[in-house]
């Protein structure tokens, strides 16, 4: 029974409906726009897709911060609570094991290519790296800035995408100009990730 609510829920959210949405609680400002983005971090089935390209549907490009800030605010709440929680007495000894050890080892040498990088996909566990990330004890100013650039990106190709596809229909070299938009990004994020390593090596 509550499978068959759950999945009735989900089913819920196609783009005519949470378009409608969005459009009914206008009145409200940017708080529709962002509290849906907001939500993705604690209801992980809901879909990013369909969540970004409403808000750029409903508000235009004002709709592409609106998502960044829903996104990148419920992630950070969410690594800084289990980042809380991590520091307890029960998970510090599961965190001894040796297994836990080795991957929490990987994520601490690579945590913010690891936050980046999964934020700018659409679909992913997003969860999950904000997650594995508290649990490793990441610096919350390089999450931030990981989680903000990373989904940032993520956003910009989506609502630009979704607000521009005809466009994008007639003149497909608007593709690569967002690949390369990506990769340089992806560059400069590689020398940030130096930087923040260097400044947190011992004196």
């Amino acid at each position: 029974m509550d499978s068959l609510m759950a999945i009735d829920i989900m089913s819920y959210f196609t783009e005519e409906n949470l378009i409608r949405l969005l459009e009914q609680f206008r009145s409200f400002g940017p708080l529709p726009g962002i509290l849906i983005t907001f939500l993705k971090s604690f209801i992980p089935p809901l879909p990013t897709l369909l969540l970004v390209g409403a808000n750029g549907v409903v508000y235009g490009w004002a709709g592409f911060f609106y998502s960044w800030i829903g996104l990148v605010g419920g992630s950070f709440l969410t690594f800084l609570i289990i980042r809380k929680i991590a520091q307890s007495s029960y998970i510090q000894r599961w965190s001894q094991k040796p297994k836990v050890q080795r991957s929490l080892l990987w994520i601490r040498r690579n945590a913010f290519s690891y936050v980046f990088l999964l934020g700018m996909f659409p679909m992913g566990p997003f969860v999950l790296v904000n997650m594995a990330a508290g649990v490793a004890q990441m610096r919350p100013g390089m999450f931030l800035l990981a989680a903000g650039l990373g989904k940032g990106i993520m956003v910009f190709y989506v609502t630009y995408i979704g607000t521009n596809l005809e466009a994008i229909v007639q003149q497909p070299l608007i593709l690569l100009g967002i690949v390369l938009f990506i990769a340089l990004t992806i560059v400069v994020s590689r020398r940030l990730e130096a930087y923040y390593t260097r400044s947190s090596e011992p004196q």
